[in-house]
């Protein structure tokens, strides 16, 4: 019985070893590299790991110069905000993320399904109330310089409700269907068709692939929509949220690398799917780093922990 108890114990512990290996400790990033966090699906008044998640993007943000954290839907769980003097701010976001070196950052937003619940309008107006809070526009790029030789990286960010048909039928998603679809298609193909930009990087709120129990004409619409000109028009990543779980996909027979960033609170379970290079059913948020040559990011747990890591090569 001793020698049976001996012999669990060694495979317990060689199995614990090998998780522990496994993971990838905390990089110390580049000051000379473009890094950002990437943080969704928030606001539940701290709990199911969100205060947690929150002093861990401070410590983050404490260790590697980060320049900004961008915010690819759903900010505030469940029913977005009604104005700018909605207590949810304080509530779900303002009293979370309170570390000296995230109030000193700008959070480039758009909004996900959840905010059409509420006021859309009011996303946006908020950035007039908060410094750091930055949304001008429900869709909006911009451009950041990566080195001396003016090397540039492209960001885009879209408003992806008002792309899918069925949020558009859903009275209970505000005015989603009132926005107009061949304006904002024809706004992104031009963006990005008249960037010469060395990075092209797109961000919002739906997948256009990805592993979920979520309704599958989410991700046909935004695939015939979306997908068609993140493809045609050589993207080279497009990073969402909205399914709560890390993962990193990359179809055959497509360019773009689609990353799903993870929830900040309450997190899903996830499979393999077609296409899947990574998942993760963990909580958390993404670091990226950006240098002329790479992109990288890492996909940190709310452990703290970077259960994964994947350089793209320019």
């Amino acid at each position: 019985m001793k020698q049976i108890f001996g012999i669990l114990t060694i495979v317990l512990l060689s199995f614990n070893l090998v998780n522990a290996q496994s993971l990838v400790k905390p990089d110390k990033l580049s000051d000379s590299a473009l890094n950002f966090m990437v943080s969704s699906d928030m606001g539940r008044r701290g709990v199911s790991e969100q205060k947690n998640i929150a002093t861990l993007m401070g410590k983050e943000a404490d260790l590697n110069k980060i320049s900004f954290i961008a915010v690819p839907g759903d900010p505030i769980h469940d029913d977005g905000v009604k104005s700018t003097e909605d207590s949810e701010w304080k509530d779900k976001f303002e009293n979370i993320y309170t570390a000296s070196s995230l109030m000193t950052l700008p959070w480039f937003v758009v909004a996900g399904n959840h905010e059409y619940h509420g006021s859309v309008q009011a996303i946006m107006d908020y950035s007039k109330i908060s410094k750091r809070w930055k949304a001008p526009a429900r869709y909006y790029s911009f451009e950041k310089t990566l080195d001396a030789k003016g090397t540039k990286c492209l960001f885009v960010f879209i408003d992806t409700a008002p792309l899918i048909d069925k949020y558009r039928a859903d009275n209970g998603y505000s005015d989603a269907g009132k926005q107009d679809i061949e304006k904002e298609l024809k706004w992104l193909d031009s963006t990005l068709v008249t960037s010469n930009d060395h990075w092209k990087i797109v961000l919002g709120h739906h997948p256009v692939y990805a592993d979920t129990q979520k309704e599958e004409n989410e991700r046909t619409d935004m695939q015939k929509r979306v997908g068609v000109i993140l493809e045609n028009r050589k993207a080279d990543l497009y990073i969402c949220g909205h399914i709560h779980n890390f993962q990193h996909l990359k179809p055959a027979g497509k360019t773009v690398n689609y990353i799903v960033n993870s929830s900040a609170s309450q997190s899903r379970k996830v499979n393999k799917t077609d296409g899947t290079i990574f998942c993760n059913p963990d909580p958390g948020f993404t670091v990226c780093s950006v240098t002329p040559e790479s992109f990288t990011f890492f996909f940190v747990n709310h452990k703290g922990e970077n259960v994964y890591k994947y350089i793209l090569k320019k």
